[in-house]
């Protein structure tokens, strides 16, 4: 199995997508085919960015009031 992409290399892939499929010019098989990998795409970046906000808000927890 190949290695999770990336935030960024998932965003790039996808923005590469959106802008085949914007553009029309793939067959419709490689254009459902586009449309799945563009949607685990999308998950992987979700689930990226939620990561990083658990994180964010454990080191703000974890840092207390302002002014300590």
């Amino acid at each position: 199995m190949s290695e999770e992409p990336t935030f960024e290399q998932a965003q790039r892939e996808l923005d590469e997508i959106v802008d085949r499929l914007e553009r029309g010019d793939a067959p419709i098989d490689d254009a459902i085919a586009l449309w799945r990998r563009g949607e685990q795409l999308y998950r992987r970046c979700i689930e990226l960015l939620d990561a990083a906000e658990g994180r964010i808000e454990e080191l703000d927890r974890s840092s207390g009031p302002a002014g300590e």
